[in-house]
């Protein structure tokens, strides 16, 4: 029943129904008032849900994650839901392992036919410089024959391919799509690299595929990849232990061990029938994604929170994972909007490499146009920024072979070419970068990591969890 007015209240008159009121009219009022009564009644009730919308919002953190680091914070606080994907990374793991054999394969032909393998995946192929007094290689029988017993992984590749891809068609950088930061579009540049890539959408779509309904199809077909892979182990490792081979691999500068995906150390054990995926394998793994990945992890009130308000305890992470991919990044600014948190993953270990999409450009350089992107934005003003300098120990790795910081960065200067001084350095240079451009003073959280050390990984994520969800519950409590 709507609201009846006293005969104090001054609107009472007014809602008198007319003196001389016929039955007709009488029924054609009740219904207009009802009418009104009810559209009044949803209004209520839209705004009701509204503010039950806006106290729970309090409560979601939108977190952006620039690198694929949506894994680490996964595994350590989404369990269940990790384990239950673990088989599903198999295939990728038999992916890399394929992929970085082929590589050598096809480094040894160039090398015999004396020119350069352009359709490697690898990213950093380059002519020998015989010039440099580097020995020249001499192959023998047992490489052809290593080569062509081998063969057969070129199928299993293209089958791994098509059941991870799903069909999909490989990614062909496109001048409009290399943009530098996602607010601006790169100049067209002669030097792009026009070569296809094999890349998924989405890691959720490959897992769901190994993981759903199909998986026990799915494993019929895989078999025959893995007996492949398995009966071609010692094969394997015969190549990649073969002293000619590594001279090969070293005239052409290509240190695959260096690399993501790097499996070749491990042969006796992934590429066996009954092989199991571990933690570390899955942060070793490379796939590239080019879509947009959304996760949600739930956090319940832990020491971060004392508050005394009442409200429901926990905290829901919406994670947006859009990859650190320059042809994806046109794609990125739509999930700018309201976003509480940027992680951006930085490889620290690529001071010496050039990007694949184009290779005019130093893969760090290209990294601290992006972090400057991102700190001088007034539309991520407010945003938390958090950066970890990501792949210490290739870095460390690198610099014992005698490879000089300051041969590739002059401000590096005469500073010591080791580890700590160099990632210092970096720090240093990134927080600069904020601190000139930021819109608004904002503190930034730098964390030198190595997510292959899953365990000194998820130390530094517990710390980073409770520091944003520290902040994030100040901020809600002044609302």
């Amino acid at each position: 029943m709507g609201f009846q007015p006293g005969p104090a209240d001054p609107f009472y008159e007014l809602m008198q129904p007319p003196p001389d009121e016929t039955p007709a009219q009488m029924t054609a009022r009740l219904k207009r008032e009802a009418d009104a009564q009810r559209i009044n009644d949803i209004i209520d009730e839209d705004i009701k849900q509204e503010r039950a919308k806006a106290r729970k919002s309090k409560k979601i953190i939108k977190v952006l994650l620039l690198g694929q680091s949506e894994s680490d914070f996964r595994m350590r606080f989404a369990h269940e839901e990790w384990e239950r994907e673990r088989n599903g990374w198999r295939s990728v793991v038999q992916l890399n392992i394929v992929r970085s054999i082929i590589t050598i394969l096809k480094v040894i032909e160039a090398e015999m036919n004396g020119d350069v393998p352009l359709d490697s995946d690898e990213d950093d192929l380059t002519v020998p410089d015989d010039a440099n007094g580097v020995e020249p290689v001499k192959f023998s029988d047992r490489h052809q024959l290593l080569m062509i017993r081998l063969a057969p992984l070129h199928g299993v590749e293209a089958e791994l391919k098509r059941r991870l891809g799903a069909g999909t068609e490989p990614l062909t950088p496109s001048f409009a799509s290399l943009s530098a930061t996602p607010f601006e579009s790169l100049e067209t540049n002669s030097n792009v690299r026009r070569k296809p890539e094999f890349s998924v959408r989405s890691w959720k779509d490959v897992l769901d595929r190994e993981t759903g309904e199909s998986a026990e199809s799915s494993n019929r077909a895989m078999e025959a990849a893995t007996l492949t892979i398995a009966g071609c182990k010692d094969d394997m490792k015969a190549l990649w232990e073969d002293k000619t081979v590594r001279l090969t691999l070293k005239r052409r500068k290509l240190v695959l061990n260096d690399t993501a995906g790097f499996f070749l150390n491990d042969l006796d054990r992934v590429a066996s029938r009954d092989y199991t995926v571990t933690d570390d394998d899955i942060m070793r793994a490379r796939l590239r994604t080019v879509g947009i990945q959304e996760h949600q992890l739930i956090f319940k009130q832990g020491p971060w929170d004392n508050s005394k308000s009442g409200r429901e305890s926990g905290w829901e992470w919406r994670i947006f994972d859009v990859g650190g991919c320059r042809t994806s990044r046109t794609a990125w600014l739509p999930y700018f909007d309201n976003v509480n948190v940027i992680i951006f993953l930085s490889p620290v270990s690529v001071f010496d490499q050039r990007l694949e999409e184009d290779p005019s450009v130093n893969r760090l350089e290209d990294s601290i146009i992006l972090w400057t992107s991102i700190c001088s934005s007034k539309l991520l003003s407010k945003t938390q920024l958090i950066l970890f300098l990501n792949k210490c120990d290739l870095l460390r790795r690198k610099l014992k072979r005698g490879v000089k910081v300051n041969h590739y960065l002059p401000s590096f200067g005469d500073r010591p070419n080791e580890v700590i001084p160099v990632v210092k350095y970096f720090r240093e240079k990134f927080k600069d970068i904020q601190k000139q451009n930021s819109p608004e003073q904002r503190a930034v959280y730098i964390y030198p990591t190595t997510v292959t050390d899953t365990n000194a990984t998820a130390i530094t994520l517990e710390t980073v969890r409770d520091g944003v969800l520290r902040e994030n519950l100040a901020a809600s409590q002044l609302i």
